[in-house]
């Protein structure tokens, strides 16, 4: 069910009834929001476990235990007055799964709970129907053109521009190449992310975002979150971070001053693989130099009751229930995932067919001890007796020789699967330089680090041995 939201009602008849249906939306919100606190104290696990999905929830539901299915893309209204103050969006309702539906309610309220877990302020999230859909939703809105009459010539073209990592995915790469060739929106790429005078450097009165990926796909690249939102703030921009690397289980950057997080759902998020989902979570007013009053108050269900309902880009409810029930055990599968990456990466360092290991657990990693100032696992302290660093799930190596031993390597893989994916339970491989980061060009792939000869690992379930075994094996099979 969709949150209420601060519009006009001039179209809303003043009649009694419609009165009572705005006192109920009143009730509904603040039953909500009372649900909302209760659940923000609980522990990250219990959170990821129960979300907002009660025994009243359940009550309702036939008494089903776990979040059920809404499969009807409509919502059925008691009379006209209802679906009046429900389409002014003046009382929680999910009206056409398009703008909302209740299974991705429950979605979007436990991966609020989640992100923002630890954050003081509030938070609100959108689930769209893929991870390029949330980077798009969460940019698009500020790259809107400036009225003539507010513009200072008072005619003519209003420059702007974005600052943003051209470390990061090779679909990130090409939506931002695309925003620059459709639209005339300058990219200010910072090649050296851990630069910080760099991302300053780029910064002026036409910026309008600044975006960065950490740990970035595939080179894991990182930056310092605080300071690059310290500096986005001074220019009145919001800073927005890929995340979905590390997920909430492992760092939320909201804490550090971040305003809006993204993430591929489809990866660790969703890890058996079998739903796909993308998720933009943003916390309550903003800064923005461009946009109304609402989208700065609460930007993410701004975005879902209107750029989104006219985008469509929706999710579908078995794609969230999917999603939901992989997300109960988040954090004991990144630990887990971590702590198997990490023997991994020492295994590649040492091997005397790799040139070069980038995983932010490495102390030989640019950006390590960045990575060990945010990277922590929530609520570590309750398995280990200590606050206990993790560094994720993927790492990229680089094979020595060139891009066609990498080629060998990659094709004598056994047990580690081949494809274009990642934050999975299963281990898969690929090499971005002719898969993920192809269609960005050579030009393109310098400037994120991206070379023919390096492979993306993404470390799965399995046990350690049993992956290093394989890639030891195509390792050697790939200098012959």
């Amino acid at each position: 069910m969709s949150t209420t939201m601060s519009v006009s009602m001039t179209t809303v008849a003043e009649s009694a009834s419609v009165q009572d249906y705005l006192a109920r939306g009143q009730e509904m919100s603040q039953a909500a929001a009372a649900r909302r606190a209760i659940m923000r104290a609980k522990k990250f696990d219990t959170i990821a476990v129960h979300g907002m999905y009660d025994m009243r929830e359940a009550l309702a539901n036939q008494g089903s235990i776990l979040e059920p299915a809404f499969l009807s893309p409509a919502q059925h209204f008691e009379n006209s007055n209802h679906m009046e103050v429900a389409l002014a969006y003046q009382m929680p309702s999910w009206t056409y799964s398009r703008i909302a539906n209740p299974t991705l309610h429950y979605l979007e309220e436990t991966l609020a709970l989640l992100e923002g877990y630890g954050y003081a302020g509030e938070v609100s999230a959108c689930v769209t129907g893929s991870g390029m859909s949330a980077i798009f939703m969460a940019t698009n809105p500020f790259l809107v053109v400036t009225p003539a009459s507010s513009r200072s010539n008072g005619h003519g073209s209003y420059p702007m521009n974005f600052v943003t990592s051209a470390k990061c995915y090779g679909g990130t790469f090409m939506l931002f190449s695309r925003y620059a060739a459709e639209r005339g929106v300058e990219v200010r790429w910072v090649r050296d992310p851990l630069d910080v005078n760099e991302w300053a450097s780029k910064m002026d009165a036409n910026t309008r975002f600044v975006f960065g990926e950490m740990p970035s796909n595939p080179g894991l690249g990182m930056f310092d979150l605080a300071a690059v939102a310290d500096l986005a703030h001074a220019h009145g921009v919001p800073l927005i971070v890929d995340a979905t690397v590390a997920t909430p289980a492992l760092m939320r950057p909201l804490q550090h001053g971040a305003d809006i997080v993204v993430h591929s759902v489809s990866k660790a998020m969703a890890s058996s693989g079998f739903a796909i989902a993308g998720a933009l979570v943003a916390r309550h007013d903003l800064p923005s130099r461009v946009g109304s009053d609402e989208m700065r108050a609460n930007f993410a269900i701004y975005t879902k009751l209107l750029p989104f309902r006219d985008h469509g880009p929706a999710l579908s409810p078995f794609n969230a229930l999917m999603t939901l029930n992989d997300l109960r055990t988040l954090r004991p599968k990144l630990d887990q995932m971590s702590r198997g990456a990490m023997q991994v990466a020492n295994f590649l360092a040492d091997h005397p067919a790799v040139a070069e290991v980038s995983y932010p657990g490495l102390a030989s990693t640019p950006g390590h001890d960045v990575a060990a100032r945010y990277m922590w696992l929530a609520d570590g302290a309750d398995d280990y007796g200590q606050e206990v660093n993790r560094y994720g799930y993927l790492l990229s190596f680089t094979v020595k020789d060139d891009a066609q031993a990498a080629r060998r390597v990659f094709d004598n893989l056994q047990m580690v699967w081949r494809a274009t994916d990642l934050g999975r339970i299963k281990s898969v491989a690929t090499i971005p330089a002719i898969s993920t980061h192809q269609q960005q060009g050579e030009a393109g792939r310098n400037l994120g680090g991206v070379s023919g000869n390096l492979i993306r690992l993404s470390i799965g379930a399995e046990h350690p041995a049993d992956i290093i075994a394989d890639l030891d094996q195509a390792l050697w099979a790939g200098r012959r």
